[in-house]
C-alpha cells in the first residue's frame, strides 16, 4: 500500500488553528466557497424533514421520533439540497454541522450552506465535524455562557478554510473515504468481541447462578417455566422471604432543616456493579427518619426501579463496604437480605436475564415504566445453601473479572483507534500529509454492515480468535513518514 508522507513546501498563510498549509494551497472565506440559502420550502411539502446532530451529523427527522424529536408541520422551513452543509447555529461549536446525504426541508433555525463552484462539500464536512473546527467556530460564536453561543454566518462566513485545488479535494475525499472505512470495520469488529464477551458473562452468571457449579448434581424441577429444573437441595423463594425490600423517597433537593448526606443515585447504581466509600457521590439532605431508614449498610443489593424500557429495569448494585453518611436516593429500591441470603449472591442471581425477566414482565408505565413494591417482593430466585452460595460467587468473579479485563483492554484500543481517526482527518485536510499519489488497493474489502450477531454466535471461539489477530498490524503504526 502506498504510503503517505508531508508536502515538501509549506507556508505561514497566518491561520493558527491550521498551521502551516501546502505552498499552493490558498486559505479563503468560507463565504466565497458557500452561500447562505434561504429557499423556502412549498406549502404542505412532503420531503424528509432534516436534522443536524453533534454525533450523527445530518439525519431524517423520522429516524429519531421515538426520542421525541416530531415535528406538527414543515411549513415555513427551507429547502436542502444534496450536499448543502447544515449549520445548527447554536451548536456548531459541539459538532452540529454537516453535509445532508438528502433532499429534504429543516427548520430556519438552522443556516443552510451551498457550495460553490470547485468544492467538494465532502472534503469540507470532513474538516467542519472535526476538533479542531469547532474550537475555531467556538471562538467566533457570540453569546453570554457557552450553552448560548450562536455562530451567525457574519462571523463563520468570515472565517479563513484551507482550499486546495479541487482535483486534490477529490483525492483527499477519496483517500478519506477508503481509510475511515477500515478503521470503522476495525472499531465495529471489536465492538462485537465485546458484546460476545458480554454474552459469556451472562452465560457465565446464569448457569452458575439457575445451576449451580456441580454438572454431576440431582436436579428437580422449580415449578416455575422461566427456571426450569434446579439442584434436588435448592430452595425457590419469593425475594420478601429472604430480604427487606423498600423503595427510597429521598429526592435531590436539599433542605435547611434536614441533615447533609451523602446520595447514591440512579446513575450511580446504573453504572457500576458496586458502591465504594470512594465514588463521588452527590451532596443533598434528608430528614433523621429518612436517613434512618435509608442508609446503606454492607451487604445491601440496591435496584434501579423505573427506567425508559421494561427491559432495562431493576440493574442492581452492591454495597460491598461500610459507608460514610451514604443514604440511598429517589428512583431506587434497597433489598436488605435475611440471615439466609448473601447480598453478593443476591447481586449476582438479579444479573441473571431468567431472573430479571420478572421484574421487566411487571414493570409498567407510560413514557417511563415502575416496578411496585408488591412485584418486587413477590419476584423468585433461586437459594442454594448459604456456603454454596459463596462458591457460586467466587466461581463467578473469578471468571468474570478476566472477561472485565479484556474488555478493559479492547475499549482502550477502540478509544486509541478513534483518536487515530480523528488526528487522520484533521492531518488530511489541513495538508499535514500528501495523498496525491495514494492508490487504492483493487481487493475489496467486506462492508462492516456484514458482520452479524448470527456470526458471533455460529462459531464465537474461532470467531474471537480471528478478530483478536486480524487488523492489529494496521494501526500500530501509522502510515505516515515524518
Amino acid at each position: 500500500m502506498s504510503k503517505v508522507k508531508p508536502y515538501l513546501d509549506y507556508s505561514d498563510f497566518g491561520q493558527e488553528w491550521l498551521g502551516d498549509l501546502p505552498a499552493h494551497w490558498k486559505a479563503v472565506r468560507t463565504k466565497l466557497l458557500f452561500d447562505l440559502v434561504s429557499e423556502p420550502a412549498p406549502v404542505g411539502n412532503s420531503e424528509e424533514l432534516l436534522s443536524v446532530y453533534t454525533a450523527l451529523g445530518v439525519k431524517p427527522r423520522k429516524e429519531l421520533e421515538a426520542r421525541g424529536n416530531k415535528a406538527s408541520s414543515t411549513d415555513n422551513y427551507w429547502r436542502v439540497e444534496q450536499g448543502d452543509i447544515i449549520v445548527n447555529k447554536l451548536l456548531a461549536w459541539m459538532g452540529a454541522i454537516g453535509i445532508s446525504e438528502y433532499k429534504g426541508v429543516t427548520s430556519p433555525a438552522y443556516d443552510i450552506l451551498r457550495h460553490n463552484e470547485n468544492v467538494n462539500p465532502y472534503f469540507y464536512n470532513y474538516l467542519f465535524r472535526n476538533p479542531i473546527a469547532s474550537r475555531e467556530f467556538k471562538r467566533h460564536s457570540r453569546g453570554i455562557m457557552d450553552m448560548r453561543l450562536r455562530l451567525y454566518f457574519t462571523r463563520f462566513g468570515d472565517i479563513k478554510l484551507p482550499y486546495p485545488p479541487i482535483d486534490e479535494q477529490n483525492k483527499i475525499v477519496e483517500y478519506l473515504q477508503f481509510k475511515l472505512k477500515r478503521i470503522d470495520r476495525f472499531i465495529l469488529k471489536k465492538k462485537q468481541l465485546i458484546k460476545l464477551l458480554n454474552k459469556q458473562k451472562e452465560a457465565i452468571i446464569n448457569q452458575a447462578v439457575t445451576k449451580g457449579l456441580d454438572s454431576k448434581a440431582k436436579m428437580k424441577p422449580s415449578g416455575i417455566d422461566w427456571l426450569g429444573d434446579v439442584p434436588e437441595h435448592w430452595e425457590v423463594k419469593k425475594l420478601k422471604y429472604v430480604a427487606n425490600c423498600f423503595p427510597s423517597n429521598i429526592d435531590k433537593h436539599s433542605k435547611e432543616d434536614e441533615m447533609q448526606v451523602r446520595l447514591c443515585n440512579y446513575t450511580d447504581v446504573y453504572k457500576n456493579d458496586f458502591i465504594t466509600n470512594n465514588m463521588e457521590l452527590m451532596i443533598a439532605t434528608a430528614s433523621n427518619d429518612q436517613i434512618e431508614k435509608f442508609t446503606l449498610l454492607k451487604g445491601d443489593v440496591i435496584i434501579t426501579k423505573d427506567s425508559e424500557t421494561a427491559d432495562d429495569i431493576a440493574n442492581p448494585a452492591l454495597v460491598i463496604e461500610e459507608l460514610e453518611n451514604v443514604v440511598c436516593g429517589y428512583h431506587l429500591s434497597v433489598l436488605r437480605p435475611y440471615s439466609k441470603l448473601e447480598g453478593s449472591y443476591l447481586l449476582r442471581a438479579l444479573q441473571c436475564k431468567a431472573i430479571n425477566v420478572q421484574f421487566e414482565v411487571c414493570s409498567n408505565g407510560v413514557t417511563r415504566v415502575g416496578l411496585g413494591v408488591y412485584d418486587m417482593k413477590s419476584a423468585k430466585i433461586p437459594l442454594p445453601p448459604k456456603d454454596e452460595q459463596q462458591l457460586i460467587v467466587n466461581h463467578i468473579v473469578s471468571e468474570v473479572d478476566k472477561i472485565h479485563k479484556t474488555i478493559s483492554t479492547i475499549e482502550k484500543e477502540i478509544t486509541l483507534t478513534q483518536e487515530y481517526k480523528t488526528a487522520l482527518i484533521a492531518e488530511a485536510v489541513t495538508g499535514k500529509i500528501d495523498v496525491r499519489d495514494f492508490e487504492i488497493p483493487e481487493t475489496q474489502e467486506e462492508d462492516p454492515d456484514s458482520y452479524r450477531d448470527e456470526d458471533l454466535e455460529d462459531n464465537p471461539d474461532s470467531y474471537r480468535e480471528s478478530l483478536v489477530a486480524e487488523d492489529e498490524a494496521d494501526y500500530q503504526n501509522e502510515e505516515i513518514e515524518e
